[in-house]
């Protein structure tokens, strides 16, 4: 057996074997989601401002950087143990840089470009460099997995800071155009496993992962979703006179609210943690279900949240960005939901797909009907998937799974 270098950190801080150490979702990493209240309230501020295809671009790339950073901290966490002080010191200064890329997200297109760059590119190298001390005395194929990782983000890295820095000058086409570039590297990466040049590919699709922790932390995630839909919402509806259209539109919102939670977790939230305890590329499972397909998932509840606040604020508004948010957000939501039902076998994937279809057909009549009655709709159809989903399951006489 070879000895262990002679660098990196002397204390194991790796998650132990036994079942409650290695499953347990540490109460600093609940710390640590705080941040991303904020971080997903700024960007539904960018959602709900959308006017241009550069600024719809823009809300994509930055909602892409919130939700790779979580995801990735995810990763590590999965594999170090919360209760050790050194790395739950790490956790709180990650929590402090998400603070600052939380705050520079809604003027990252402008003056805080360079604020935001350093702050997504610093978190994501430094989390990672600590990842790989950390593991490198105890299991050196993950500290070697980690450290692909890293060169990863050094390379992305470059694109984000020097999109920033060029953005200031050449103006948001530049930055936007280094920033996607930047994003596709980020999202490839996994993809992958962080292959090299001469080097090959890691072995990520093999992780042993902690299923039972990974889907809880995906879960917790969009919770914080639904919640932050539940905040913009409530300070439209109080910062603006009461009244039948207003009442109904809150009303609408907290029915789909209920709705998404509903299709997340009464059906088949669980089977993503099954799939991974029985599948020997427990990594791959993790990577596909949870890595990539929870982004249409999240950013649907994102759009959800934005065009609640918009229509609260306004019921009766006219605008297309909220007639794309109405109907886009729930159909979206439930695309992603039928990619994560199909990948890990979880039944249902019809119903879903179905009511992204059926808001889809409300879109030759968008213009005959108002905001709110949109709102209502869509909602409707929501609770719809939610009451087939229910019976198809007790057809299948599978207990609930929330």
């Amino acid at each position: 057996m070879p000895s262990p270098p002679g660098w990196g950190i002397r204390t194991d801080l790796l998650r132990r074997a036994d079942r409650e150490r290695g499953e347990r979702v540490g109460f600093v990493e609940l710390f640590f989601d705080l941040v991303f209240v904020l971080a997903l309230t700024q960007v539904g501020a960018v959602v709900a401002t959308v006017a241009t295809g550069l600024h719809a671009l823009h809300a994509v790339l930055v909602l892409v950087a919130v939700w790779w950073l979580w995801m990735h901290t995810t990763w590590v966490t999965n594999w170090l143990d919360p209760a050790r002080l050194p790395v739950r010191l790490a956790i709180i200064a990650l929590a402090g840089a998400g603070l600052v890329l939380s705050t520079a997200i809604v003027e990252s297109l402008g003056d805080r470009a360079l604020a935001f760059a350093i702050a997504y590119v610093g978190l994501q190298l430094a989390r990672t460099a600590f990842m790989v001390v950390a593991a490198v005395r105890h299991d050196g194929s993950i500290a070697t997995d980690f450290a692909r990782m890293l060169l990863w983000f050094a390379a992305s890295g470059v694109l984000w800071i020097g999109g920033a820095v060029v953005g200031a000058q050449a103006g948001a086409g530049a930055l936007l155009a280094a920033w996607t570039l930047a994003a596709l590297i980020d999202l490839t990466g996994p993809a992958i496993s962080y292959a090299l040049p001469g080097l090959g590919r890691g072995r990520l699709e093999g992780w042993d992962l902690s299923a039972h922790h990974f889907a809880e932390r995906a879960a917790l995630f969009v919770i914080i979703a639904i919640g932050e839909g539940f905040l913009v919402s409530g300070f439209a509806f109080v910062g603006n006179p009461s009244g039948g259209e207003r009442n109904a539109a809150l009303a609408s919102a907290f029915v789909a609210a209920a709705a998404l939670w509903w299709l997340y977790f009464d059906h088949g939230e669980k089977r993503g943690e099954e799939r991974m305890e029985h599948d020997p590329r427990a990594g791959a499972i993790a990577r596909a279900a949870y890595a990539y397909a929870h982004i249409p998932v999240i950013a649907g509840v994102v759009m959800i949240g934005a065009a609640d606040k918009t229509i609260i604020a306004e019921p009766r508004t006219s605008s297309p960005l909220a007639i794309a948010l109405v109907l886009g957000g729930p159909a979206l939501f439930a695309l992603g939901i039928a990619l994560y039902r199909r990948i890990v076998g979880a039944p249902g994937v019809g119903i879903v797909l179905a009511a992204a279809g059926a808001c889809a057909a409300f879109v030759p009549f968008s213009g005959a009907l108002e905001p709110w009655v949109l709102s209502c709709l869509s909602t409707g159809v929501l609770v719809v998937a939610c009451v087939a989903d229910t019976l198809l399951r007790r057809r299948r006489g599978a207990p609930s799974l929330g």
